[in-house]
């Protein structure tokens, strides 16, 4: 597999300088000289077209392949000099001079981040005075951020000292990580062999984190479909309807995923879990995926649909 997504950038860059220079080049030689299999290569293809000249949709990349060569068809559309307006290089600017000052970006990435800064700054001219009035200030979760995305690339284990609201503890616990994904905040999918299980772990809740010279090796899983932890993830306010929901202990992991107001002990050792949905009935997944692990409690009309989608769901098994 390629690796983390800063290196696929690294590599779609590169590859827009080889492609212009090599016309029809054959899609063998192109992945055989960028160290990816032709799948990779064929995914990267896919993207370049939705990638141009300018913020606001410019000349877009007319790139296409028949499976065997790669054409370009208006490298010298695409390759004119680039006039960025004034609020693209101040926000160019300022996301620039944020991220090079971020917690474990790697000396060479950040010395070339600086140096393009620099030749930006240049070119901007008025532009970047105002871009140097302004600044980011990244939350505590961009150090970790950092040490995931590393430990992705590098393909290695990480230690935690992680906080869990539904227990109101700080665990430790070492992880094979497997993806960073956002949904409002940061998240990172991971294997932890703490629980022998798939996790989620949410960024801003990692009190510590060590890379560990260990090998990340989490077993061969499906990845989630990312709009279903959306879903999940969603964030609420205060204005929306309450639910309540009893788990068993296999059903705790909701109060991972669910953003909620509280998280009360059972004798069973489940949860009594309060949490606010902008639509409740969306919850009616929720308790089909429970099971015998939970079940929804309030409202009333919720829960007598949740159990009449279940009602339908093992009808239609039965017929």
């Amino acid at each position: 597999m390629a690796g983390n997504a800063i290196d696929q950038t690294r590599r779609m860059l590169s590859l827009v300088t080889y492609l212009r220079e090599r016309p029809g080049a054959r899609v063998a030689d192109v992945a055989r000289a960028f160290g990816i299999s032709e799948d990779e290569l064929i995914a990267d293809l896919d993207v370049l077209p939705l990638c141009g000249t300018s913020f606001r949709g410019g000349d877009l990349m007319d790139i296409d392949t028949d499976g065997e060569r790669i054409w370009w068809h208006n490298p010298d559309d695409v390759a004119e000099p680039l006039r960025l307006a004034a609020d693209e290089a101040t926000a160019l600017l300022v996301a620039a001079r944020a991220v090079a000052t971020l917690p474990g970006l790697r000396e060479g990435d950040r010395d070339a981040l600086l140096r393009a800064t620099a030749k930006l700054e240049a070119a901007a001219g008025e532009a970047a005075g105002a871009s140097s009035r302004l600044s980011v200030i990244f939350e505590s979760e961009g150090g970790v951020f950092a040490d995931v995305d590393r430990a992705i690339s590098e393909r290695r284990r990480l230690w935690l000292r992680y906080y869990s609201p539904a227990r109101d503890e700080v665990t430790e616990r070492e992880v094979d990580p497997i993806r960073l994904f956002a949904v409002g905040r940061t998240y990172m999918e991971a294997w932890c062999r703490l629980s022998e299980a798939r996790r989620t772990f949410r960024l801003d809740r990692v009190v510590e984190i060590k890379l560990l010279d260990d090998a990340s090796d989490p077993p061969p899983i499906e990845l989630r479909d990312l709009s279903e932890l959306s879903s999940a993830l969603v964030q609420t306010g205060a204005e929306d309807p309450e639910v309540v929901v009893e788990v068993g202990p296999g059903g705790r992991w909701v109060a991972e995923y669910y953003p909620h107001d509280s998280a009360d002990e059972l004798p069973d050792g489940g949860l009594r879990i309060t949490l606010r949905a902008p639509e409740p009935g969306s919850l009616r997944r929720l308790a089909l995926r429970l099971g015998r692990d939970g079940r929804i409690v309030s409202p009333r009309e919720l829960a007598d649909s949740a159990r009449d989608a279940a009602r339908q769901a093992l009808a239609a098994y039965g017929e």
